[in-house]
């Protein structure tokens, strides 16, 4: 069908899910196609999206902004949303949300694709201990993101077993819609020139076993029988309609790239070495937290630049990267590539890497912060004065809730003028905004929960090495140059504890050359 005529089945009042990863895998000519029909004819009224993961982005591809208008939207229930700088006008989803205009609930990606799993077997529900003590738990936000979503709670406390879990409904959606590269003329979908399948399979079962319509849209059109079996992410079966779009994009600002869907393996020296700044020093602290054979999760910020770090030190393959939207193995890709891998040895669908993270399989997770508190809590998934700069949690929550090891990252004030001399950090001029905080504006990960499960939690910045404790926040390295009381005490809002002299961090890190970097042995 045309997008248009695909739009058109849409009923009023529909639950519709859609498979994407802000540009990444976006079936952005059908949102397109559905906002159009809603403008010329007032249809589809009131319906409720979900997204597993953000559905398009603030740097050219649309998604839900499409269907993001007064009548049409009714209720959003997502992992993430879109996102860009603080400078930019803020999506018209953002300005609904923040209105209050509709509902609108920021639930842990791997928990959306374990109800759309619910869906698809017609159970009740995900019980989970993901996200407990985080905004996610009930006594906290419970996901809500504005009073209207407060009103109507979608996740509560319950008692099973003797023990305490959230427990989330089964969400049952009548619409999904998904995307591809390639369609035979039975609906069998490859996704060859994709950079990651995200979860496709199960927004189309959730959808296919409950009598709905499933919309995929591609990149062409191929006769039946010439996708190989095992090339087949999702069967026919499961499909209704395709829409074919040629000029989908491949990701935000990337048309095709065949690194990125790993149909080409680009030379480890193709791979720019990080600018030798204050970013790179920190990233290069981080990586010093790595051990060899260590499967590790990387996420967005300072800590992506590591596998850059382990290429510059000859260490590529010491370690096996692996991120949310599926890729194990491999280079991590960054900016507006970031969720697709380069040479990578895997790609599987998230909901599988999700379920490796909720059950803590891996080794290690290197993320990012805004905010630290006083109880070691961190908070990436909201900043109320700017709400558009960070698109929610995502994956956070699914990822750190049981990590065995977890580094954050980042910078220990917002807006300092920083520089590197002679082996030295300087701090021309001190931050405006503090980012270690009595009292952080949204949990995304808990200190205290941490704490219980005995999880090893560093957190690392420019000035400092960090470590939680049972106590508090402890200061164990601080960077050559730094004045411990006046750069950093004196910088935070609450009380950081100081066990003992803090070691000097490894002095190397801040200067140009290669640091020499050693992996330890895994234990």
């Amino acid at each position: 069908m045309t997008a248009e005529a695909a739009a058109a089945l849409l009923p009023d009042g529909a639950i519709v899910t859609v498979s994407s990863a802000s540009g990444l895998g976006c079936p952005d000519a059908v949102l397109a196609a559905i906002g159009q029909r809603f403008d010329n004819t007032g249809h589809p009224r009131n319906i409720t999206s979900l997204h597993p993961i953000a559905a398009g982005d603030m740097w050219g591809i649309e998604g839900i902004g499409h269907i993001a208008k007064q009548g049409c939207l009714a209720k959003v229930i997502a992992g993430s949303y879109p996102s860009g700088p603080s400078s930019a006008e803020q999506p018209e989803i953002w300005r609904m949300i923040e209105s209050n205009e509709i509902p609108a609930y920021n639930v842990p990606s791997g928990i959306l694709f374990d109800l759309h799993r619910e869906a698809a077997a017609k159970r009740p529900g995900v019980l989970t201990k993901i996200g407990i003590d985080t905004f996610a738990d009930p006594n906290r936000q419970g996901c809500a993101m504005n009073a209207r979503a407060a009103a109507e709670p979608i996740v509560k406390h319950v008692r099973f077993e003797g023990e305490d879990w959230l427990y989330f409904k089964t969400i049952v959606p009548n619409v999904a819609i998904i995307r591809a590269t390639t369609a035979d003329e039975r609906g069998n979908l490859s996704f060859e020139h994709e950079g990651a399948y995200l979860g496709p399979i199960e927004q189309a079962l959730a959808v296919r076993n409950n009598g709905g319509i499933v919309i995929a849209q591609v990149k062409r059109l191929a006769k039946s029988g010439t996708i190989k079996p095992f090339a087949v992410a999702v069967p026919g079966i499961f499909v209704d309609v395709i829409v074919v779009a040629p000029e989908q994009m491949q990701s935000t600002q990337t048309v095709y790239d065949p690194a990125v869907s790993g149909e080409v393996f680009k030379p480890l020296s193709t791979f720019t070495k990080p600018t030798f700044d204050v970013s790179k020093v920190v990233a290069r602290r981080v990586a010093q937290e790595m051990r060899f054979g260590d499967a590790v999760n990387i996420g967005f910020g300072i800590s992506a630049l590591v596998p850059r770090i382990l290429i510059e030190e000859d260490l590529h393959g010491s370690v096996t990267w692996m991120i949310e939207h599926g890729a194990i193995g491999g280079i991590p890709l960054l900016d507006f590539q970031f969720g697709c891998s380069s040479n990578a040895e895997a790609i599987v669908s998230s909901p599988t890497n999700f379920l490796y993270f909720q059950g803590g399989g891996f080794d290690a997770t290197l993320l990012s912060f805004l905010q630290i508190d006083k109880e070691g809590s961190v908070n990436v998934s909201r900043l109320a004065a700017r709400p558009h700069v960070t698109a929610g949690a995502g994956g956070f929550v699914d990822i750190s809730s049981r990590a065995k090891r977890l580094v954050f990252s980042g910078f220990f004030s917002a807006g300092a003028k920083l520089g590197l001399e002679n082996g030295n950090l300087i701090i021309h001029k001190e931050g405006k905004v503090r980012k270690l905080v009595n009292e952080i504006e949204h949990v995304s990960f808990s200190g205290r929960r941490a704490i219980e499960q005995g999880q090893n939690v560093v957190y690392v910045t420019e000035r400092c090495v960090m470590h939680l404790t049972a106590d508090g926040v402890a200061v164990v390295e601080i960077a050559p140059g730094v004045d411990l009381q006046r750069d950093i005490l004196d910088q935070s809002e609450f009380k950081l504890l100081v066990p003992r002299t803090p070691k000097l961090m490894d002095p190397t890190l801040f200067r140009p050359e290669s640091f020499g970097l050693k992996l330890r042995s895994a234990e």
